[in-house]
């Protein structure tokens, strides 16, 4: 399968230091890597409503989340650009991993055999100095991705408050250059190891 990766950005900045970092580590993917770029800001989506004790889940058809739900399932590496909003991702971001449990009980979709073996990605940036402060957005992705037995390439971290500050990070722009091309292992629940 041609590697097809998702950028999920889940900022409320257009054009913010998440979303540079981003682009920067993209540039640096091969030419024929299929890129989609997907705004939640752009395109939202409503509040996930949770019917599993209700009724069944039916895979949308139209509008932001059938487009959203097609992309997902196409990737075959998910980048989940959040910047570090209060020391996790951002409201826009989970609510798309909340999507997420609907999609697996949705007849027909077989969303948790479909991702399994592909590849989660991070990206974000922080104004903290110290990265340990987004252990909780690590955590979040890290446990997504053991959940639905995927890969998980870690998280690109950056330091940036005002517009553009990231491209001011030397060392996160060079860990940017090699992001992508690392070996991604199979997600473990930190309990697994």
């Amino acid at each position: 399968m041609t590697r097809r990766f998702l950028f999920v950005l889940g900022s409320a900045r257009a054009d913010g230091n998440t979303e540079l970092l981003a682009r920067r580590a993209a540039e640096q993917l091969p030419s024929d890597v299929e890129q989609q770029w997907f705004d939640l800001a752009e395109h939202p989506v409503p509040d996930f409503e949770d019917l599993r004790h209700d009724s069944d889940h039916v895979r949308p058809t139209e509008g932001n989340v059938a487009l959203l739900l097609d992309a997902t399932l196409a990737a075959t590496d998910i980048v989940i650009a959040s910047p570090l909003y209060w020391y996790s991702v951002s409201a826009q971001t989970k609510r798309y991993l909340d999507y997420w449990s609907g999609w697996l009980r949705t007849p027909g979709l077989d969303f948790k055999a479909t991702l399994a073996g592909r590849t989660l990605w991070g990206v974000t940036a922080l104004a903290h100095t110290q990265p340990e402060v987004a252990d909780p957005l690590v955590g979040t992705l890290n446990n997504s991705a053991a959940y639905m037995g995927m890969r998980f390439g870690g998280v690109l971290l950056g330091n940036g408050s005002k517009p553009g500050d990231v491209l001011n990070d030397t060392e996160a722009l060079a860990r940017a250059k090699t992001f992508f091309a690392q070996e991604a292992p199979l997600a473990r629940f930190v309990y697994e190891d």
